[in-house]
């Protein structure tokens, strides 16, 4: 994402941060945090719900996910963030208040709407076309003798490296009953949903459509039907001796690409015959994706062959725009999730008190998204830089949008 704030105003800004100067951007962060309900009790509150959230993030950036680490952090700096914060007192939040507040004082649904106002503040979110929506069970939250822990549905905008909303999966419930509730939060005119098999459900396709959306889902044993009508009319057409094979519209595009010792190749073929033959709401396409993998070490080759649907017509997206959009769905696994819980520790983690695990989710959500407005290789790349560079770092969340580091 391209950042509105110059380099001069960055500078300007990180000088008043250590003469003690500085007053937040009214569009930042901080302010947005400010408008959350605080649930404490009134009565011996030391620090403001939006500063402890904001040196919470802060401690996130420069490296620490677990309430002592964040606590660490932040009394190891406590002169230098008082200092630019104007903060009251001169101590730094304990881990048990930090604990606390992440538990109790905060509603998450609260926090994913003004979080979600903050962003659609930022223009070029308008210009994002593909919504990708995955689930995440946070097995930290697993208890002992349990099957089953928090589990969140996430709405991902892939080119941003940003989540839309997420909402709580109830325990008695699945990913097909609250993907209708995470989307209702969303506008979705002109974006294309994209989910796995499980969200291949007609009722959602409805609500998507009418609701100014698009479509993309794939086709497997949850819908067999579906799938095997699809691979049929992909199938190869055996002709009786002096006879042609049947006319058909098919486009087909192949992709390649080498990278981690692999050699890869995608071929989708697309066709809109089964528009006005399949019982599915507002189809117009089908497709059907082969993948191929070959070690170059060892030699070993992998394939698969799925097939999918659209509401998009060709016209509209032909083979090119709809494989990218499908490989662009996969960015909510490696970058989102995969970060998550290896860069951001995640599934290590024990907070299980009241919304804790639910509310450090949606801050994890916030980290990865501010760092991935920056130009940086990888999350822990930006933690260290954080860590020794803590003031920079405070830009980012006082400051609208942030600048970019040199």
């Amino acid at each position: 994402m391209e950042c509105s704030t110059s380099r001069v105003e960055y500078n300007q800004a990180l000088e008043k941060f250590m003469l003690g100067e500085y007053v937040f951007d009214l569009r930042s962060l901080y302010a947005h945090l400010e408008r959350l309900t605080d649930g404490r009790d009134r009565r011996g509150v030391r620090y403001q719900l939006a500063d402890v959230l904001s040196l919470i993030i802060l401690a996130k950036l420069g490296g620490e996910d677990k309430p002592r680490g964040i606590a660490d952090w932040l009394s190891h700096r406590a002169e230098q963030l008082v200092k630019a914060l104007k903060l009251p007192r001169e101590s730094m939040p304990h881990q048990v208040t930090i604990g606390r507040i992440l538990a109790g004082a905060i509603e998450p649904e609260e926090l994913e709407r003004l979080l979600q106002h903050y962003f659609d503040g930022q223009s070029q979110l308008s210009q994002e076309i593909v919504i990708a929506i995955d689930g995440k069970s946070l097995r930290g939250t697993i208890e002992l003798g349990q099957s089953q822990g928090l589990h969140l549905l996430a709405a991902y905008l892939p080119a941003e490296g940003l989540v839309l909303m997420q909402v709580e999966v109830e325990r008695k419930e699945n990913e097909i009953v609250a993907a209708p509730k995470l989307l209702q939060t969303i506008d979705l005119r002109g974006k294309v949903v994209i989910g796995d098999a499980m969200h291949t459900q007609r009722q959602l396709s409805i609500e998507i459509v009418t609701a100014g959306g698009d479509y993309l889902w794939l086709a497997k044993d949850n819908q067999a039907q579906l799938k095997q009508d699809i691979a049929h009319l992909f199938a190869p057409q055996e002709c009786p001796p002096a006879t042609s094979p049947l006319p058909t519209d098919f486009q087909s595009l192949t992709r390649h690409n080498y990278g981690h010792g692999r050699y890869e190749s995608r071929t989708i073929t697309t066709s809109s015959m089964l528009k006005d033959y399949l019982d599915w709401p507002y189809l117009q396409q089908v497709f059907k994706l082969d993948y191929r993998s070959v070690n170059c070490k060892s030699g070993q080759v992998q394939s698969q062959t799925d097939y999918g649907l659209t509401s998009l017509a060709a016209a509209e997206a032909g083979p090119e725009q709809l494989l990218a959009f499908k490989r662009s769905y996969w960015a909510i696994e490696n970058r989102l999730h995969y970060r998550r819980d290896v860069s951001l520790n995640e599934d290590s983690s024990r907070l299980r008190t009241g919304n804790a695990p639910r509310v450090m989710a949606i801050l994890n959500n916030l980290v990865l998204a501010l760092i991935d407005r920056l130009d940086f290789q990888t999350v822990p790349d930006a933690r260290r830089r954080f860590s020794a560079k803590p003031l920079e770092a405070l830009n980012l969340i006082f400051l609208n949008p942030c600048p970019t580091l040199q």
